[in-house]
């Protein structure tokens, strides 16, 4: 894997994966920059969102769960000192569908957390990561 970030002026930097799909990053206003992007942190945060997403996702397909919608809501704490990395982290994920069992659920996100997720394995290493669910019956 390979990536370019490339400075924008002030505070601001485009970043480019290999995949060809860019971001914007930028400081907060109170640090020099113009609110023009995600921050950084967040990014992580999204990035380890999505990618517990995805093996869950993929997870419960295999295991024939009828989901119709899949949400992981991310909460984060920061050390309160430099370096401010990721201390404690949570992901709740709500969980719509028809007829879903709830081991297969929980099952999905364990695999995700302990086997599969490469950014929530890494940012375990410095940070507490919690997950928990609920299950939405759809109309």
């Amino acid at each position: 894997m390979k990536a370019e970030v490339k400075w924008l002026g002030g505070r601001a930097f485009e970043g480019m994966p290999d995949s060809g799909h860019s971001v914007i990053m930028d400081s907060s206003p109170d640090f020099g920059g113009e609110d023009r992007g995600v921050r950084p942190m967040e990014l992580m945060m999204l990035g380890m969102g999505g990618c517990t997403s995805i093996d869950v996702m993929n997870i419960l397909e295999k295991s024939r769960q009828d989901v119709t919608a899949c949400v992981a809501e991310i909460s984060a704490e920061r050390a309160e000192t430099e370096p401010k990395v990721f201390v404690r982290m949570h992901v709740h994920f709500k969980v719509t569908g028809r007829g879903l069992d709830a081991q297969r659920v929980q099952r999905a996100i364990s695999l995700s957390a302990e086997k599969y997720c490469s950014a929530s394995i890494m940012l375990g290493k410095t940070a507490e990561i919690t997950h928990d669910f609920e299950l939405i019956e759809a109309d």
